[in-house]
């Protein structure tokens, strides 16, 4: 039914008062396509900011870990020429393999510890999908 006019209040009233059930289920497809869409978006960008969080952060311990491995080099040998002194080489170098030994197992286990704090979830979309089938369910009065 289409009336046209002004409403009681003095408003304007649109043309069409009365949609049919067909228009209401296109827009409600329509609105939840784009309710899909943009949640997707959501959840995109939360995963590529995550990712870009831990390349950053890998390429850094990567570069760290070149000059560390060149420090521990030449304070290997520091260590086993001094030890040079007081034993035999082989004895020094067994020394300050033991050593090295312990360091790796101690950052083996801490950067463990860190990557299990990543979260590969996307907890704002995660959210936002909550509140979306909140606002889907059908309401008692």
């Amino acid at each position: 039914m289409t009336v046209s006019g002004s409403s009681p209040n003095g408003g304007a009233r649109p043309a069409s008062v009365d949609e049919s059930v067909g228009e209401l289920v296109s827009q409600l497809t329509t609105d939840l396509g784009d309710l899909t869409r943009k949640e997707l978006a959501l959840a995109k960008a939360e995963l590529q900011a995550e990712a870009k969080k831990a390349g950053k952060g890998a390429g850094m311990l990567g570069g760290a870990a070149v000059a560390g491995w060149m420090v521990a080099l030449f304070v290997s040998f520091t260590i086993m020429w001094a030890l040079d002194e007081a034993m035999d080489l082989i004895w020094a170098a067994l020394i300050v393999a033991a050593l090295w030994a312990v360091v790796a197992a101690v950052l083996a286990t801490r950067g463990r510890r860190e990557l299990q704090e990543v979260s590969p979830k996307p907890d704002q979309t995660v959210e936002s999908l909550k509140e979306d089938a909140q606002w889907l369910k059908p309401r008692k009065s």
